[in-house]
């Protein structure tokens, strides 16, 4: 079955860099492009970035613009989160996920299909 594990989650200052990745198996990883999303408590799962299948940047979030950049690495089936300059705000769980074949990962959560267990990202003042 389709598995899509996070790591690399944990305690920041702000200001600071962590590296997300997500090793994914059980799908065509080449056919999907691949995002991220992030939920806060109390808060929606907010949209963060999307890589396309050829490893091009899509889209993001306006909250992370400059500061997040996506990668992915098709033949290790891994996609990467490099978070930096981190603020208090960023902390929330992490989510990678696989956006359905034939469709832009830039079209909202419910165009991706399968999902990890998210990591949680806690970032101090």
């Amino acid at each position: 079955q389709v598995q899509l594990v996070e790591s690399g989650g944990g305690l920041v200052q702000a200001g600071g860099s962590l590296r997300l990745s997500c090793a994914a198996s059980g799908l065509a990883f080449t056919s999907h492009p691949m995002g991220w999303f992030r939920q806060a408590p109390g808060q929606e799962r907010e949209f963060v970035i999307a890589v396309s299948r050829q490893g091009a940047t899509l889209c993001y979030g306006d909250s992370v613009k400059g500061r997040f950049t996506i990668s992915r690495d098709n033949a290790k089936n891994t996609v990467a989160l490099q978070m930096n300059s981190l603020k208090p705000e960023d902390t929330a769980v992490y989510y990678c996920a696989a956006a359905r074949v034939g469709y832009s990962g830039c079209l909202g959560a419910q165009n991706y299909d399968y999902w990890g267990q998210g990591t949680q990202v806690t970032v101090s003042s």
